[in-house]
């Protein structure tokens, strides 16, 4: 849980469930998986159980509390649509979502098809993003299952890139963010499936974020991609594109 977030898509983040199990290829060098144990070790209690999926049900109403209007990501150390958490749970996370309306909420998932099993038994609210996370042309059917529910805004994280994505169906969706994999045995991302994710968005005006390189050092492999950092998203509560990418001197 952190009032701040240092992810550079996103403000804050909210962990109401915590761990989680692999899932698909993009799972291998798991960044929460890493966090939890290493939590764990230094006697958090709410890592008692390391990364096993874990509900804190004390921690639903924490948004409520924040005055501010914040970008929250939901569950960066889990994923809300694990077969683990009990519906119940997801219910009334969402139900903190649609009474918190000054913060707008990220969910992101590689479960989509619990997403779209449970979709019509959610009441959407209008700030809540979905997204999907997408690591190569395999999993494309995450889009499909994305593209299913009435969520406001649908985006989907191409992170970690693990291959290139020429035909990436965009009608539909609000934002793509892409990355590469960082960390301890982080897998190489080529420039050119970047690329070619950018061209395909700024071609049907879908707001394009590049998070990082990556690589054992993200920092100071940086995230320039062409002499500009790409930070557009969609304008919180709207579909409408918002562009911010930066040149750089």
């Amino acid at each position: 849980m952190a009032n701040t977030s240092k992810i550079e898509w996103t403000e804050a983040t909210w962990n109401p469930v915590t761990g989680c199990s692999k899932v698909s290829l993009g799972c291998q060098n798991c960044y929460a998986e890493r966090i939890a144990k290493r939590l764990q070790k230094m006697g958090n209690k709410r890592y008692v159980h390391g990364f096993k999926v874990t509900t804190h049900p004390e921690l639903l109403v924490k948004p409520l509390e924040w005055r501010k209007p914040r970008l929250v990501f939901v569950n960066s150390m889990s994923d809300l649509f694990h077969s683990d958490v009990p519906i119940s749970f997801i219910d009334k996370t969402i139900s903190t979502i649609a009474n918190a309306p000054q913060h707008t909420f990220q969910i992101l998932t590689k479960r989509s098809d619990r997403l779209k099993k449970l979709c019509d038994r959610i009441c959407w609210p209008q700030n809540l993003w979905v997204g999907v996370t997408v690591e190569s042309c395999n999993y494309l059917d995450r889009i499909d299952d994305l593209l299913s529910i009435p969520a406001p805004v649908k985006f989907l994280s191409l992170e970690p890139l693990l291959g290139p994505i020429p035909k990436l169906p965009l009608k539909g969706i609000h934002w793509v963010i892409t990355g590469g994999e960082s960390g301890p045995g982080a897998r190489p991302m080529v420039a050119g499936w970047v690329r070619e994710i950018r061209d395909q968005c700024l071609k049907k005006s879908v707001p394009f974020f590049f998070k990082q390189w990556g690589g054992l050092n993200k920092k100071a492999s940086g995230r320039v991609l062409d002499g500009k950092i790409w930070d557009e998203m969609p304008q919180p509560n709207s579909c409408v594109p918002v562009n911010q990418a930066v040149l750089l001197d």
